[in-house]
């Protein structure tokens, strides 16, 4: 007997809060998902999106960045208690005043896309957890080949193959398209799709109604 499977393909960048967010709220639909359809395989397609592609290597520093972008401190600090406050409802200890960069994140793309043609589900899933708590809890520029170094050989991967890869510095990344949506944004089964920062409800709901379709076409 053939597993169904339910695709859902997820468009993120590293520096976006509310993709780290949308993550666990996803897994959260995912395992009440599973619940009720246990013989259903959930099949995770991630698309790298590069938010800030003309950003210097180097990277800027964080506030700077937030202030010229957002106008004033007070609207920085709005911005933040809202990703704090959505942060705490499903766990996450999100930590803006660590973060002395804000880094341009094409080098990490690269090494993720990598990762995903040549690692297990496991290592993959621990890499991109690693990255996203790499910045978000510890402040660590993720735009740095030292610390995307360090974190690829923590989660199993070859040194010489990261190293090969990082040392291309200037190589572009060609971002996933959404179309203008942004991100994080959701399509499931390529077909039904979810723009920006959903509750687990709402993507739960996604996929059970994309997986209704897909029994009604098979």
């Amino acid at each position: 007997m053939m597993i169904r499977q339910l695709h859902i393909d997820v468009f993120f960048d590293f520096i976006c809060p509310w993709c780290l967010i949308g993550k666990r709220q996803l897994l959260i639909a995912i395992n009440r998902f599973y619940q009720l359809h246990p013989g259903v395989k959930v099949v995770m397609h991630w698309r790298g999106v590069q938010l800030i592609p003309d950003l210097a290597v180097e990277g800027v520093p964080f506030q700077t960045f937030y202030l010229k972008r957002l106008g004033s401190l007070t609207a920085v600090r709005m911005r933040q208690e809202q990703v704090y406050k959505a942060a705490n409802k499903v766990g996450l200890k999100i930590d803006f005043e660590q973060i002395k960069r804000m880094p341009n994140t094409a080098k990490a793309h690269r090494l993720f896309d990598k990762a995903l043609k040549i690692g297990t589900p496991e290592q993959c899933n621990m890499l991109l957890e690693q990255l996203f708590a790499a910045y978000f809890y510890d402040g660590l520029d993720i735009g740095n080949t030292t610390t995307l170094y360090k974190i690829a050989k923590r989660c199993g991967f070859s040194p010489e193959l990261i190293k090969n890869l990082l040392i291309q510095d200037h190589q572009d990344f060609i971002s996933a398209s959404t179309g203008g949506n942004g991100v994080p944004y959701f399509i499931f089964d390529r077909a039904a799709a979810l723009i920006g920062a959903q509750s687990a409800d709402a993507l739960y709901q996604a996929m059970h109604e994309a997986f209704v379709v897909q029994g009604e076409l098979t």
